[in-house]
């Protein structure tokens, strides 16, 4: 690889492949070590195309929810069926492997900056600007580069736009699956808001199970599907519809009656 060949956002390369092996040498004990992260599924990874792939997942922090998902990517596709053990997998990364973010959380300073020239694909969002709530149209620049990201290879979106469980999918994710017609692989995860803060840099707690956990790609009519079909398709297979946030509030409610017991027999 020569050192000037670029993607197609002007990216040198040669310094992404240092950038993605230094750090990822820097956070695996984030994920193997420091805390425990228990993958399901990373086999489905390994057999994927080499573009025009899409990642839609749940989201916790701002940065090490994408983090975790550049080391199991690139491990499963070393051959680590659910491992991340050995960090070796990082020496020779997939380079065509991006991610979404807000535009301002990606300017927010220079380690976001850095960050961002891993792979970041940084949008204007329509629906919230510097902690206000906004409503602006979209901007087709924003569309475009996904689209070139997606042509170029893989990316990653939290289509919540927020780290805030069981808020609404963005209907943006649902009209870029229409028109770029990409597989679409949901992801769940857990763990992360436990163990590190919001923005997913500092670890807060440790020994926390963090879990990922990769499904088979979403079974899609591009052409006949409405956006609001799709939506619902992202909604479940991220297991953040409402009606998962009743199962979870039931499972709390019996863990807690469990506890009263046990305090009760002591």
């Amino acid at each position: 690889m020569g050192i000037i060949k670029r993607n197609p956002f002007g990216h040198i390369l040669y310094f992404k492949k240092w950038l993605i092996r230094i750090f990822g040498v820097l956070t695996h004990r984030r994920f193997r070590g420091f805390n425990e992260l228990k993958i399901e599924g990373s086999d489905v990874i390994k057999n994927l195309p080499d573009k025009n792939v899409l990642f839609v997942s749940n989201h916790q922090t701002y940065f090490a929810d994408v983090v975790s998902m550049f080391h199991v990517f690139n491990a499963s596709l070393k051959g680590r069926v659910d491992s991340i053990k050995n960090v070796g997998y990082l020496w020779n990364p997939k380079l065509n492997l991006y991610f979404i973010a807000a535009k301002e959380t990606m300017t927010s300073g220079l380690l976001p900056r850095i960050l961002a020239y891993a792979g970041s694909i940084s949008i204007e969002r329509t629906w919230r600007s510097k902690g206000k709530d906004i409503n602006r149209q979209v901007k087709m620049s924003d569309i475009s580069k996904i689209g070139i990201a997606l042509n170029d290879g893989w990316v990653i979106t939290f289509p919540q736009g927020t780290t805030t469980p069981f808020k609404p999918i963005r209907k943006g994710t649902a009209l870029l699956i229409k028109q770029y017609k990409p597989i679409v692989i949901p992801i769940v995860i857990d763990g992360f808001r436990r163990s590190f803060d919001k923005k997913g840099l500092r670890i807060k707690k440790k020994n926390i199970l963090q879990t990922m956990e990769i499904k088979p790609a979403l079974k899609i009519d591009y052409e006949n599907e409405s956006i609001e079909e799709i939506v619902k398709k992202i909604e479940y297979s991220i297991e953040q519809h409402q009606s998962y946030l009743k199962v979870i509030s039931e499972q709390d409610l019996k863990i807690q009656q469990e506890l009263n017991k046990r305090r009760e027999w002591s």
